[in-house]
């Protein structure tokens, strides 16, 4: 009788888990180039009594006896999955439609990835994030140079007040084989893992790599009206744990009775 507190407990723990996920899902509903999480459950070990397949007085057993001991979270994965993009009408802001990553300069020098493409002109006229990393993928602005023209193929162009071109480059992106294996570091922030597997720096819209769309942000690929049912679903499983270990315990409580 014991099992069915463990099996419930640990159904308790992990829909708990799964609670978190959601809540920070939620939170992140207008985070700017924020990917949902979603969580992963594998049941546990079995006890076997009676094995599937056991001899039984010359006779093979069609079935067997199998309990099963709870529940456990396997994964808490990202969903890649598209966001919407929302038009902002700075030049600096830049979302990619499709697969990719913007590269970063992070603290200590090594290179980070995200999808959040509002950028900044920094005070030594670099292109930053709001943190102050610089931006690997896109050069340093000319002098003289005021306005910024990007296209979707990553194409970048410096143009003064008067229209005059005062420089041309371009801009790559960075794909992964299993984005979902990437390290979140917050800030809207990814690390590469060896789960990742190390990047393909491509131009914009070139083998299936995203294209860019100048003036717009990725939103959050938070669908609220989803979180809002997984998080009433994880209740109501929260509840029927919880009510399992209070029907265990009273039948616990029957059979010590039973002596008196």
């Amino acid at each position: 009788m014991s099992i069915s507190l463990y099996s419930a407990a640990s159904g308790m723990e992990a829909q708990q888990t799964n609670l978190n996920v959601i809540s920070n899902n939620i939170a992140n509903v207008s985070t700017t180039g924020f990917k949902k999480s979603k969580v992963e459950f594998q049941d546990m070990f079995y006890q076997v009594p009676k094995s599937v397949g056991a001899d039984s007085g010359g006779n093979i057993l069609p079935t067997g006896i199998q309990v099963g001991t709870g529940t456990q979270v396997v994964s808490t994965s990202k969903v890649f999955t598209q966001g919407q993009v929302s038009q902002t009408g700075d030049q600096m802001d830049v979302a990619i439609v499709g697969d990719g990553f913007f590269r970063m300069t992070g603290p200590e020098g090594e290179t980070l990835y995200t999808r959040d493409g509002a950028f900044k002109i920094g005070p030594e006229g670099t292109i930053t994030n709001s943190q102050g990393m610089a931006a690997l993928d896109f050069p340093t602005p000319p002098a003289g140079a005021t306005k910024v023209v990007i296209n979707e193929s990553g194409g970048i162009t410096f143009l003064s007040d008067n229209g005059e071109v005062q420089g041309r480059d371009q801009i790559q992106l960075a794909r992964f084989r299993n984005p979902s294996g990437l390290l979140g570091l917050g800030g809207n922030l990814f690390r590469e893992t060896e789960a990742s597997g190390a990047p393909t720096i491509q131009d914009p819209g070139a083998d299936g790599t995203g294209t860019l769309q100048q003036g717009y942000l990725e939103t959050s690929n938070v669908n609220i009206v989803e979180e809002m049912v997984n998080m009433i679903l994880a209740q109501r499983a929260y509840e029927i744990n919880s009510k399992s270990i209070q029907t265990s315990d009273s039948m616990m409580q029957q059979v010590a009775q039973l002596k008196r």
